[in-house]
């Protein structure tokens, strides 16, 4: 075989890798029982996300599931979570954030809301369990039933916790982002996550 056959070949070849790559780092959305969600791997971690139709005091809440199919180590952090529109990008708040605009803000009526649409939007995603999320951090939070202590436990099991997840580990929670102009929706915008240098971008809804 020649060289520029072999040449050929290879820059096919190459071309098919990239090909195959790009397909796999494609936004996927879906549809489940009336919710919508799309999804994104890079290098082995898969993020879904979805917005909840509940909103507290402005703030709208996006669901994350994220589960590690790699080999590696992932840092989850909410603030890491951005809401873009234009030239203005809203950081989602940090869990602690979270907990003390819930005490600040919520009330007994908006917690419930808020656990009723987060558990509707959850157990929407098929096969999704995490061994690191909220269901794990409600066992904690059914143990508090004073009304300031239930709107602090309550916001801590719901809001993605800052997490270290090593190989094979999974965990979800909501992001709580601020959008001045529409606190209803992110009609315009899209959702951006950082984590090890990759970057998750969603697509326009």
């Amino acid at each position: 075989m020649t060289f520029p056959r072999i040449a050929a070949r290879a820059a096919l070849l190459v071309a098919a890798v990239f090909l195959a790559v790009s397909a796999f780092a494609q936004v996927i959305e879906y549809e489940t029982e009336g919710q919508k969600f799309q999804t994104l791997s890079h290098n082995g971690l898969t993020v879904i996300v979805t917005q909840l139709p509940t909103q507290i005091a402005g703030y709208g809440l996006v669901q994350v599931s994220i589960a590690n199919g790699s080999e590696i180590h992932w840092t989850v952090k909410p603030e890491d979570f951005q809401f873009m529109r234009g030239s203005e990008t809203i950081s989602a708040l940090s869990a602690d954030a979270v907990v003390n605009f819930m005490l600040a803000h919520a009330s007994a009526n908006d917690v419930v809301k808020l656990i009723t649409s987060y558990e509707k939007s959850l157990y929407a995603i098929p096969n999704m369990r995490s061994n690191n999320g909220y269901e794990q951090r409600r066992q904690g939070a059914l143990a508090f039933g004073a009304s300031a202590r239930m709107r602090a436990a309550a916001a801590s099991a719901i809001t993605l916790a800052q997490v270290r997840l090593g190989p094979g580990e999974s965990t979800d929670g909501a992001v709580f982002v601020r959008v001045p102009k529409d606190p209803k929706s992110f009609v315009g915008g899209r959702i951006v996550f950082h984590s090890e240098g990759q970057t998750f971008e969603f697509n326009p809804e």
